[in-house]
């Protein structure tokens, strides 16, 4: 019989290169251990993305600055906060973010997608991933397509950063497949700083990284047949110790994690949203 594809996200991929012992919490284990408070940097994102998604839903002449006010606040996610006065500062700094964006962006272009899930299948995977937008752009040969991330996190991301990640990768090799245009071009978008990061692969190195999807894929089905022949599932799926400890949702279930040092759910965005003389 052939083998039964691996059906995978970017997350799921992603979980497992991060840590395995992470992968089995939330892949494997059933019930799956009990996860730590929510974060308020995974609210602020994903406040931000869906309003940038809900901007793009608009009529073109309705894409304006002024709308973005009520798209952020109706889709503002409050997790994860210290309190409101934080909450509020969070709110300002992102809608400051998303106004200086918008600016750049011509709202008469239609991305081919905004947040589009693309699908393809390899000897290996079946992969599906949802892309926060996917440009068409003209290339010296014609149409061509190129993947955009919206980054709000950490700074200092550089073409290395789109270049090494696999994510952006394999929706550009999906995306390839889908609309059946070349798609080389990956972009991070990071909004506070309102930098992007890009880099333009080639047909090798995007099968170079999905080379290394299929291998990860790989180690995860031996790992879990592993443990349904018997073995040590703290075996099976070792601990892979570092400061992603720190912001491990299962970081109280692990004995590797309990001892990495604990983090407010806040600690990522303080300084991110503290205001700034501009804002007094």
């Amino acid at each position: 019989m052939p083998e039964r594809l691996f059906v995978c996200t970017p997350s799921k991929l992603g979980a497992y290169a991060d840590c395995p012992r992470r992968y089995r919490y939330s892949y494997v284990d059933r019930p799956a251990p009990p996860k730590g408070p929510p974060w308020a940097h995974n609210s602020l994102g994903a406040s931000v993305h869906t309003a940038l998604r809900n901007w793009y839903a608009l009529p073109a002449e309705r894409r304006q600055p002024e709308a973005l006010p009520t798209l952020l606040k109706g889709t503002w996610v409050r997790e994860g906060y210290r309190d409101e006065e934080q909450e509020r500062a969070a709110y300002r700094r992102s809608l400051q973010w998303l106004e200086s964006y918008v600016e750049t962006l011509d709202p008469a272009v239609e991305p081919m997608g905004v947040e589009r899930v693309v699908a393809v299948k390899t000897a290996v995977l079946a992969f599906n991933g949802r892309a926060d937008r996917i440009d068409s752009r003209s290339g010296p040969d014609g149409p061509e397509l190129a993947i955009v991330d919206y980054k709000t996190g950490r700074t200092g991301l550089d073409a290395d950063d789109a270049r090494g990640s696999q994510a952006l990768a394999l929706y550009a090799y999906a995306a390839e497949r889908v609309f059946r245009r070349p798609c080389r071009r990956v972009e991070l978008h990071h909004l506070p700083t309102g930098t992007v990061a890009a880099h333009d692969h080639t047909a090798e190195s995007l099968a170079r990284q999905v080379s290394r999807a299929e291998d990860t894929a790989r180690d995860i089905v031996a790992a879990e047949r592993a443990v349904a022949d018997g073995a040590d599932p703290d075996e099976a799926f070792p601990t892979a110790p570092g400061p992603i400890c720190t912001w491990c949702d299962y970081r109280k279930s692990c004995p590797a994690g309990v001892s990495a040092p604990a983090k407010d759910p806040w600690a990522a965005i303080e300084r991110s949203v503290t205001p700034t003389r501009d804002d007094e």
